[in-house]
């Protein structure tokens, strides 16, 4: 799950940007994987999880990928009695 989202945060940044990666413990644990890229369209976030499903189809065609990714870090989550979520912030 961890490498998906870090190749994710790597992958569809801005050139030069930078990835931090943060773990919390209250009552459950947290990992943060957070980017300064350009951001997704909040229009997107209800589908981000769907198999398949590609914000920007050309550019993820051109740098690989099923789209599939997302998808199974969701079901993984799940499976493990965790969950996913997207936090964009305010610009």
């Amino acid at each position: 799950m961890l490498t998906n989202l870090i190749d994710n945060a790597v992958k569809f940044n801005r050139d030069g940007g930078t990835v931090s990666i943060s773990f919390s413990r209250n009552d459950r644990d947290q990992i943060s994987v957070e980017d300064n890229g350009e951001g997704i369209p909040s229009h997107h976030l209800d589908r981000l999880f769907e198999r398949f499903y590609r914000v920007d189809r050309a550019r993820s065609r051109d740098l690989g990928g099923t789209g599939l990714g997302l998808a199974i870090v969701k079901h993984l989550a799940k499976s493990h009695g965790g969950e996913v979520s997207v936090d964009l912030p305010i610009r």
